[in-house]
C-alpha cells in the first residue's frame, strides 16, 4: 500500500504526495491555496466558483477568484472548483478557467446547498446523471485540461447514487479522479463518514478515488487512508486555521504549533488578505477566520470568549494586531 508522502500522478499530472486541499466554499482564495502549499500539499483545489458568472465575465468573479498566484505552483499543481449544470456554459467557462493558468479542472457535483442545488448544480447533478456526465465532459472539452468530479455518496440517508455516478463519469466523461464525501447531501456534515463507500468505490472504479470527509486529525487521516486504499486524502474544515495538520499528516511535525506559531500565521493571513481585498474588506472577511487561530491558543473559555468579540469588533488591523499581540504576551507570560 502507498504511504501518503509517496508520488501520484492524476490526468498525467505529477503530484508530489496524496495529501490535498479540498474546495474550501466561500474560503479557498489564493492565499488560503498558497497557506496549503507552504505547508507541504500535494493538489490545492480552489473554492467553487460560478461557471455562469465566470462564462458572463463577471469582473469580481474573473479577478478573485481566478486569481492563481505563482507561489501556488511550487510543489504541485492548481485546481479550479466550478459549479454549474448547464454544457455549454461550462465549457466556455472552462475554457476561461484553462486561459486564468489553471492545471485541473475540479466540478462540484456534492453541495447541499439550496441556492446551488435549485440551479441544477451541485448534489442536485446526482438525480441527473446524464446531464453529470454532459456537464463534465463540457468541461474537459473547453479546457483541454484534465477533470476531476467531487461528489457525496448520495442525496438521503441510504442512497448511493454518487457512487453509480462516478463509474459513469469515469467510462462515460473521461473524468481522471473522482473524491468521494461518503455522506449523503441532506446530512451535510454531521455523522460518521460511510468509509466502506469509498472502499467500494476503489475496488471497482477504473481512475483514482480520493476520500474525503471526517478528516479532522492526523489519526482520523491514516485511519481512513489505510480503510479506503484510497489514492489520496483530502483535506477540508479539519485544516481551518490549523495548515499544521498538513506537515502531520505528511509526517513532518509531532507537536501541535505554539502560540507564536499560531499568530504568526495569522498574522501572515491578514498581510495576503489586505494584498486580496483591500483593508477595509479584509476587515470583515477574516472575521470568519479568527474563532479557527484562537482555538488553536487553548485560551481559557472567558478569556477565548473575551478575544474573540474585540476581535469582531475591531475597526483597523492595527486594533487587530494589538488585540493579538497582547494575548501572546499574555499566554508567554
Amino acid at each position: 500500500m502507498p504511504a501518503l508522502t509517496d508520488p501520484i500522478t492524476l490526468g498525467g499530472l505529477a503530484l508530489p504526495n496524496r495529501v490535498v486541499l479540498a474546495p474550501l466554499a466561500g474560503i479557498g482564495n489564493w492565499f488560503v491555496r498558497l497557506q496549503a502549499r507552504r505547508f507541504g500539499a500535494g493538489l490545492v483545489v480552489s473554492e467553487m466558483v460560478s461557471s455562469f458568472a465566470v462564462h458572463y465575465r463577471n469582473a469580481k468573479t474573473c479577478r478573485e477568484l481566478l486569481r492563481i498566484d505563482p507561489r501556488e505552483r511550487v510543489g504541485g499543481p492548481v485546481s479550479i472548483q466550478l459549479f454549474g449544470a448547464d454544457p455549454d456554459v461550462m465549457r466556455s467557462a472552462a475554457a476561461s478557467v484553462a486561459a486564468a493558468g489553471a492545471d485541473l479542472i475540479d466540478i462540484n457535483m456534492g453541495c447541499p446547498v439550496p441556492k446551488v442545488c435549485r440551479t441544477g448544480a451541485g448534489a442536485a447533478l446526482l438525480a441527473d446523471p446524464d446531464r453529470a456526465v454532459a456537464v463534465a465532459r463540457a468541461a474537459a472539452e473547453g479546457s483541454g485540461l484534465p477533470v476531476t468530479v467531487k461528489l457525496r455518496s448520495g442525496w438521503g440517508v441510504g442512497e448511493r447514487g454518487g457512487v453509480e455516478l462516478a463509474r459513469r463519469l469515469v467510462d462515460e466523461g473521461g473524468v481522471a479522479a473522482i473524491t468521494l464525501h461518503p455522506r449523503p447531501a441532506t446530512i451535510a456534515h454531521r455523522g460518521r463518514p460511510n468509509y466502506a463507500l469509498v472502499a467500494e468505490l476503489v475496488r471497482t472504479l477504473d481512475a483514482p478515488v480520493i476520500v474525503s470527509g471526517g478528516l479532522h486529525s492526523a489519526e482520523a487521516v491514516h485511519e481512513a487512508f489505510e480503510q479506503t486504499g484510497a489514492a489520496a486524502v483530502m483535506l477540508a474544515r479539519g485544516a481551518l486555521g490549523n495548515p499544521w495538520l498538513f506537515e502531520q499528516v505528511l509526517g513532518r511535525r509531532e507537536q501541535p504549533p505554539s502560540a507564536r506559531e499560531v499568530l504568526d500565521e495569522l498574522d501572515w493571513v491578514i498581510d495576503c488578505a489586505i494584498v486580496h481585498l483591500g483593508a477595509a474588506r479584509a476587515l470583515r472577511y477574516l472575521r470568519r477566520f479568527y474563532p479557527w487561530y484562537l482555538e488553536r491558543l487553548e485560551l481559557e473559555r472567558a478569556d477565548a470568549r473575551s478575544l474573540q468579540a474585540e476581535l469582531q469588533r475591531a475597526e483597523s488591523f492595527p486594533q487587530v494586531r494589538e488585540l493579538l499581540d497582547r494575548a501572546l504576551a499574555a499566554l508567554l507570560a
